[in-house]
This record gives C-alpha cells, structure tokens and sequence, in this order.
C-alpha cells in the first residue's frame, strides 16, 4: 500500500475527552499528527449520546480535565452531575480555548490501519479512501462507542420512529402524544425512561433484566460551593489520582461485616441520603469482594425499590434477582423508580413473556403485540473491544487485531498488544477504565503514553511492542483480580455477556486506579520493563 512520501509521527483516532487531551499533548511536545473523527465536532461519548436524561455519574469538578489550572478555575459547573449538553459545551470550549479543531478531520472515519513492517509505520485508511502515514497510532475511541442493537426478528420491520440512545439524533426527538417503548433497563435507559415518560401518552418499558439503581442526588452548584471547590481542586485532584475509582472518595476503613446490623443499616440510610456512587464504592470494600456482605448492600436497595413503588406485584417485578449489586455496571438515577407509579408507563418482564419479534406496528411478546409510535434501544455498548475491533487493525504479518482476540481480549497495561509495534490504546480493555471516573484515567493514560514516546525520540528508538510473556502475566493478574471480587458472578458487559458469541473474560483492571497508576510509573522507571524497542 503507498501511502504517499509525507510521514507523521502520529496519527490518532477520536475526538472526546481522550482525543482532545491527546492532541493537546503532541502539539505540546511539537508533534507532527493528525486526528480523524468520524462525527462533525468534538465530543465522543457526549456528542454521540444525546438521549433524554443523558448525564454524567461522576461529579463535575472531577469529570473535566486537570491540565489547566486556568481552564479549572475559569469554568464553572453548574450541577453536581453534569448533564450532557453541559459536558458537550465544556469540550467543545475546550476545543476552542485551546484550538484543538485545527488538528482534527472531522466526518472522517477509519476504516482500516495496517502497521508496515519494513519501513515501521502505521498507514491509515479513511472512508474517502485517503491514505495517512504515521509512526504511531493512538487509538482515542473510547470503552463505550460501538453501538449494540439486539438481535431481533423483525428489528427493521418497524415503521415508526427507531433510535438507539448511543445514536441519537442531534435535534430535539418529541415524544408528546405518542406510544413509545423502551428495550433495555441499564444505565441510558434508567437515564431516559423518567424523563420520556413525563413527555409520552404511554410508555412501555420491556425489561431484559431487572436493575438496582441508587439515587444521585444532584442538585444546583450554588456560587459558595463552586469557589469551595475551585479553592481545594488541587488536593481533589491529587486524591483522585490514588484513589481506587478515580473520584474524590474511597472506601472506608473496615468492613461491613464487622459492624451490628443496625449501624450498618444506619450507615446505608446516611449514604443513600447523600446519593451517588459512593453509597457503594465510598462505602465498606467487602461489598465487593464478600458475598454475604454484598447481599446486606442489595438487600437494603430491594428495600428501598419495595418502599417506592407502590404496586406490590410492580414492584417485585423491577426487584433484581439474578446477580450481586455492583456486578453489573451501577447506574445513577433521578426518579427511575417512581416513575413506575405513573399511570401512564408499564413495564413488561421479559423473562415471562419475552420478545418475539418486532413487526411494523410495534414489539410483539410471546403475550402480545404492543402497538408503539416510537422504539427507543436503551441496548448499550459492544464495550471495550468494540471499539477497536470494528476498525480494521492489522499488526505484523496482517494479523487482524480481532482475530487476536477471538478468544478475548489480552494486553499488557490495556495500552499495548504483541504483534502491533507503536500502537497505543487509551483506556483499552485491560485497564481500569471503566470501573471510575474516565477523565482520570484517560489523563493517566495520554500522559504516560506520551511520557514513553517522548522516551523513545530521545533514545532513537523506532518501534516498540509489547513482550508476549507481558501480556501473558497482565492477562493472568487481570484474571487472578478479578476472581477475588464478584465480578465475574454475574452475566454483564463487564464480562461481555450482552454480545453474542463474545468470549465471557472480565475486560478491566479490578485493582484500583491509584495501584495501577503506581505500576505503570514503576514500569516506566524501568525503563519500559515488558516492552521490546528497535
């Protein structure tokens, strides 16, 4: 393949938070790069997920960027989470206050990147068929991009109006009047279904697997609380770096299994009132690692699920079962459950009378057939490995990335692979990820990414690859973590349980922010120990 004369030392792919921070680093280090993104502006995550309630489960003040100690003290939030058309405006300040819109191509997406082995660079293919030449490739596509629609006779077939909420359309979609259903009960849809119900004449929510949730709490930043944090963000932020989600709290000393029921029941009551995540991840660790401590945690929220939704026989219908609380991805919500005391929404349990297909008219159950103006997907992500393996990625010898992984996912540090020299991944599958608060790790990722490539142009090195008994080992304490935890009791995206035929392998790094971070600086300090240079 000719790619033309004309080199780059980077090439690098998306334009969220990973991409932005990732530009503004190489042109910092006086880089030659180029950046694709495949929608018209910056944004990733934000400019893709546009859905009613979208939002933020991490706070505002730790869910932006920390580069700038201006850009920090000069945005104000508005909210403790912030919704999604803030977050879009924040990057795409961002984008303006740091004339980051310069280094991207947008409407472009790859479709193809082949590593050339004579000459050792990367050649990248776009949908118009252009050609880009580059040492390194940097992939900024983010763990929850690669949309899933689920497999349904007749999925096409429907003739109203279909959105999928990882694609929604960028102008206002309205609901008033309509019948809409909503497949999926995960994070978007406990986001989205409060907020279409207050708009619909009737909403169907089709069930896949009934869900906990805990309140977020959010509420307005007032202007004493904004200068509080502004004053303290450093020390914030330094805390997030070493805590072991990424945010501004961590677990407690102790265990709940050590305390009386009753002091642990009002310990849980205090934390709910606070909401957020850290009714969970701020509380007592064996929530996550103990069975028998996790199910006071999942019992105490099917209380409160009982106490709010007023119909009994409801109720128990959207009282969770079948896994531990926090095995699956936990959502945040406004309202989620009472929203079920509406007499305008309905809910239909899949596993009693599951779909059968959707025809033009609306979503036929082994029950019945559900006429339905509108059909929302709330179906999530192919996460992690989506992403990557839906570009064409070939390494040495051609091999296609997703043919690496047919078996799963390995890597080492989830940011190199073996047989793909100078390919590095931000947030791929391997790390913490999205277990936290992403800006955390994102920011840990491209710094310690450019660190490394800084350290190759000093020391005259051409390529580097990771060892294969690196991702070996890696592979094997991923695996070895994850087993401690309750993780992999559970059928969860996590695991890769929602995509069919995909590998069932715990895809992040269970063992903290704060310890990985310490690894890779370790890593590093040894000269890249695991990593082989030309």
């Amino acid at each position: 393949m000719n790619a033309g004369e004309d080199t780059l030392d980077a090439i690098v792919i998306g334009a969220g938070f990973a991409g932005l921070y990732t530009a503004f680093k190489l042109r910092e280090m006086g880089l030659r790069f180029c950046a694709f993104e495949q929608g018209d502006d910056v944004g990733g995550t934000w400019y893709w997920n546009r859905y009613p309630g979208a939002g933020s489960d991490s706070e505002s003040w730790v869910y932006s960027f920390s580069f700038s100690d201006e850009l920090e003290q000069d945005w104000k939030w508005s909210s403790r989470f912030p919704r999604q058309p803030e977050i879009l405006s924040y990057l795409q300040h961002v984008a303006e206050r740091f004339d980051l819109r310069s280094c991207f191509q947008f409407n472009t997406r790859v479709q193809k990147a082949e590593y050339d082995e004579t000459e050792n660079f990367w050649i990248v293919e776009t949908d118009s068929g252009k050609l880009s030449r580059a040492r390194y490739l940097i992939t900024a596509v983010g763990c929850l991009s690669a949309a899933q629609l689920p497999q349904i006779t007749g999925r096409d077939t429907f003739e109203g109006n279909a959105y999928h909420t990882g694609q929604w359309p960028h102008e206002k979609v309205k609901f008033k009047g309509q019948k809409v259903g909503v497949i999926g009960t995960g994070s978007s849809g406990i986001q989205a279904i409060p907020v279409i119900a207050k708009e619909a004449a009737h909403l169907t929510v089709f069930q896949r697997t009934a869900n906990y949730s805990v309140p977020a709490r959010n509420y307005d930043l007032s202007d004493d609380q904004a200068r509080s944090i502004k004053k303290d963000i450093k020390e914030i932020r330094e805390f997030c770096r070493w805590s072991t989600i990424g945010q501004n709290y961590d677990f407690r000393e102790g265990e709940a299994l050590e305390l009386p029921k009753e002091q642990l029941e009002r310990q849980f009551e205090i934390d709910w009132e606070k909401g957020g995540f850290q009714w969970m991840f701020g509380s007592y660790s064996d929530l996550v690692f103990n069975k028998k401590a996790n199910e006071l945690a999942s019992s105490f929220v099917k209380k409160k699920i009982r106490e709010t939704v007023k119909n009994p026989f409801l109720s128990e219908k959207l009282v969770p079962q079948d896994h531990a609380i926090g095995t699956k991805r936990l959502p945040l919500d406004i309202g989620y459950f009472e929203t079920f005391n509406r007499d305008n929404v309905s809910l239909v349990d899949l596993k009693d009378t599951p779909i059968e297909s959707i025809t033009p008219a609306g979503v036929r159950t082994s029950d019945k057939l559900y006429e339905l103006d509108s059909l929302v997907f709330a179906t999530g992500f192919d996460a992690l490995t989506g992403p990557l393996t839906r570009i064409g990625i070939r390494g040495k010898s051609g091999l296609l990335l997703k043919d690496k992984w047919k078996t799963g996912p390995r890597t080492y540090l989830g940011v190199g692979v073996p047989g793909f020299p100078n390919m590095f991944m931000i947030t791929g599958p391997g790390s913490p990820s999205v277990l936290g608060n992403m800006p955390t790790s994102i920011e840990q990722h491209v710094d310690w990414i450019c660190d490394c490539i800084g350290y190759m142009r000093a020391n005259r090195l051409i390529s580097i690859e990771a060892e294969t008994q690196a991702e070996a080992h890696w592979s094997d304490h991923i695996k070895e973590l994850s087993e401690k935890t309750l993780f992999p009791s559970t059928n969860s995206w996590y695991m890769g349980s929602n995509i069919p035929g995909k590998p069932k392998v715990f895809l992040p790094y269970a063992g903290g922010f704060g310890t990985y971070r310490k690894l890779c600086n370790d890593i590093a300090e040894r000269e890249y120990e695991g990593f082989r240079f030309t």
